[in-house]
Order: structure tokens, then C-alpha cells, then sequence
């Protein structure tokens, strides 16, 4: 069994045609065919059988699949990790990151990291979300970074703070309150609102806004992303304590300043302490926190 095979049997079992997945490795159908017979005679069963025109896994083969791509996986980021300590300027960097940065702070901090940095070709991946969801997703390895509230009971994560993030009170322009440009929180228990679900880095710091003031709101609607929550307070549904995105400004919404009481909003980039990262995520580690110095 040799590596060529494992990887012969991957992209078959995937394509489930021999033409197909022979076009795809850059070999002969025959030279495919062979690779599988060998492999099926060393471990003494059939992996694939024929449906139609294509090949579909046995019971056997489905069983070996999972043991052949964990094993490849494991083969081929030891291959990146290899070439990356040789000093590499190429690579790949897993962000993740919550919702209310994704419309201007991400986006310009890979573009000024990347126009910093021309000779190096990183293939940035993307994912957006809550707080709860991307932090489990940091500790399962599926991240090398995340933007994201702090979230206590981590021990193992490592959390920089890289700024500060406004809340405001939004509310339809011709609700009562929209008459006044700032707010106290005790002012807006008589108004239904539109809520951050639990798991969200904002849940805990606007439960903890009301808790200082000893009210709390009626909640109408709970919600994950605060631009469907600007949108459902746009048509009336509510109004919202949430933070100051730009969207805001380009909606039918007032904003007002929320004078009581006080709080602070923080935005932390967070890693895991004991986890190696690639020369290039550490190099976009290092320009974040001088940017946000």
C-alpha cells in the first residue's frame, strides 16, 4: 500500500467515475484501475462496485474511507507545516470572526495586511459567527484566529484586546423615543426589543447594561446578526441596543447615545496558547496588534 493508492482511492470514492477521477489525478483509466485492484488484493476485499456507468463505495470501502482522509489530512499539513518553518512566505490563515466586524474591520485589515505584505501569497479563509460557535471552532483546530467578544472559562486561549466597540439604542424614526438623541436604559423597558441570542459575545454585556440599572427589557425577538436586527427594527418589530455598525446610517433608523450606564465593550483577537500557527498567521498576528495599538 503506498501513498499514490490512498490518494487514488479518495478522489475515486468522491468522483465515483473512473474517467472522471483519472482526468482529475492526471493518470490513465487503466493506471487507476490497476492502483485499486492492488489495493483491494493487499487488503483482500472489494471497495468499490459498479452502479450504472459509475462505482460506488462497498460496505468495506466506507469503512476505510474515513482512516484513508484523516490520514492524508494529517500527511498533507505536515507537508505545510514542514515547508512553512523553511521559511516560506506562502500559506493558508483560517479567520473567523463575529458579525458586527465583518462590514468594514476584517475586510480593511487583510486589504492593508496584504498591501504591507506583496510578496507573500496567503489564501485567507473566511467564516463569520457568534462568539460561542467560532471560539469552539478555535479550540477544535478548525481556526488559527479569531475576532471575537472575550468569553470567560478559557484558560487555554490566549485573548488580546485590539478595541473598543460603541453600543448605541436603535429604535424607527417615528418612535417616541426618537425624539431624543441620547437615552437612559431605564427609558426603554416599556418597549418591546429585539434581543442578541445566547451564545452571543453581546448577550452577556447588555444582560450586565440592565442588571446595573436593576430593569430588564421585554423581549420580542431573539436574533443572531445585528444587521437582521437593524432590519427587523427598520419595520417596527422593536428597538435594539446593539453596536454602531455602518449599516445603520444607510437605514430608515435613529440612533441615540446611551448616556446610563455605563459599560465597555471590548473586541479581543484570540488564539490558542499552546497551538502552533504558521509563520504567516503570526506575521498577520503581529500587524493586527500594532494597528490596533
Amino acid at each position: 500500500m503506498n501513498l499514490s493508492q490512498l490518494q487514488y482511492f479518495r478522489t475515486l470514492a468522491k468522483e465515483e467515475h473512473y474517467t472522471r477521477a483519472a482526468q482529475i489525478l492526471s493518470i490513465t483509466q487503466p493506471s487507476l484501475s490497476h492502483a485499486i485492484a492492488q489495493l483491494e488484493q493487499e487488503l483482500g476485499t472489494r471497495l468499490f462496485e459498479k452502479k450504472g456507468r459509475n462505482v460506488v463505495l462497498t460496505r468495506y470501502g466506507k469503512i476505510f474511507l474515513p482512516y484513508v482522509e484523516e490520514s492524508l489530512k494529517v500527511l498533507e499539513e505536515g507537508v505545510q507545516r514542514t515547508k512553512e518553518l523553511n521559511g516560506s512566505k506562502e500559506g493558508m490563515i483560517h479567520l473567523a470572526y463575529i458579525y458586527t466586524l465583518g462590514s468594514t474591520f476584517v475586510p480593511k485589515m487583510v486589504r492593508r495586511f496584504l498591501d504591507a505584505y506583496p510578496d507573500y501569497h496567503i489564501d485567507f479563509h473566511f467564516i463569520v459567527g457568534k462568539t460561542g460557535d467560532i471560539i469552539e471552532g478555535l479550540k477544535n483546530d478548525q481556526y488559527d484566529m479569531v475576532f471575537s467578544s472575550y468569553q470567560d472559562g478559557e484558560p487555554d486561549i490566549d485573548f488580546r484586546q485590539i478595541g473598543d466597540q460603541k453600543l448605541v439604542l436603535a429604535v424607527p424614526k417615528d418612535h417616541p423615543l426618537a425624539m431624543y438623541d441620547s437615552v437612559d436604559l431605564k427609558d426603554t423597558v416599556d418597549y418591546p426589543q429585539i434581543y442578541f441570542q445566547k451564545g452571543s459575545g453581546l448577550r452577556p454585556v447588555i444582560d450586565q447594561m440592565y442588571e446595573q440599572i436593576s430593569v430588564f427589557p421585554k423581549i420580542a425577538f431573539e436574533i443572531e446578526e445585528d444587521g437582521s436586527m437593524a432590519g427587523l427594527v427598520v419595520q417596527g418589530f422593536g428597538i435594539a441596543v446593539m453596536p454602531d455598525i455602518p449599516i445603520l446610517k444607510t437605514l430608515d433608523v435613529k440612533t441615540l447615545t446611551i448616556t446610563n450606564p455605563e459599560y465597555e465593550r471590548h473586541v479581543y483577537l484570540a488564539t490558542m496558547k499552546k497551538r502552533y500557527l504558521s509563520p504567516v498567521a503570526k506575521s498577520f498576528i503581529q500587524f493586527v496588534m500594532q494597528e490596533t495599538e
